[in-house]
């Protein structure tokens, strides 16, 4: 079993897919883990619920949540679900990582979920520059989280550690 092959898969099904591979998940983005595992295998991708505890236990992100006999992924969806996260203060400063070639429309624009359906934030630079390499030269850009929150934007933070805001306006971006 390939562990980043898999991950890929399960991020893919279980955050923009689901009824590709003939899951459906409840409102909170949960999905019966044998019943993922039969659609996996119907699907190519045969592994057992010890490589499913694997994966989850492994990823470096912590993209998934499994407990008893189900699971989901902590945010990042592209679906609609409710993962019942309530709002929370965030620090005083968060960051987001970017491509360099997103940076000019990012600064006129501001950080939009685009096809997510929130705008990720993290609380470290290590992590933010980590997001932003997978598009290219990286860059790390900071966000002014506590002046937003006393502005009323609401921010949730996710099972896995990631911030998550509706967007982020120009003015709150360094």
């Amino acid at each position: 079993m390939n562990v980043v092959r898999v991950s890929k898969f399960l991020s893919r099904h279980l955050r923009h897919r689901p009824a590709d591979i003939g899951l459906t998940l409840d409102e909170g983005g949960w999905v019966d883990v044998d019943d993922l595992l039969a659609a996996c295998a119907r699907h190519g991708v045969v592994i057992t619920r010890d490589e499913l505890e694997l994966v989850v236990a492994s990823n470096d992100k912590q993209r998934f949540t499994l407990v008893g006999n189900r699971i989901r992924a902590n945010q990042g969806h592209s679906v609609t679900v409710d993962l019942g996260l309530v709002p929370a203060e965030p620090p005083e400063i968060l960051y987001h990582g970017t491509g360099a070639a997103n940076v000019e429309r990012i600064r006129a624009e501001g950080l939009k979920p685009m096809a997510r359906h929130d705008v990720h934030l993290s609380s470290d630079v290590d992590t933010a520059k980590r997001v932003g390499s997978r598009k290219g030269k990286p860059v790390v850009l900071v966000v002014q989280a506590g002046a937003m929150h006393a502005e009323g934007y609401e921010f949730r933070l996710s099972a896995n550690g990631v911030w998550l805001v509706a967007e982020v306006p120009p003015r709150f971006l360094q």
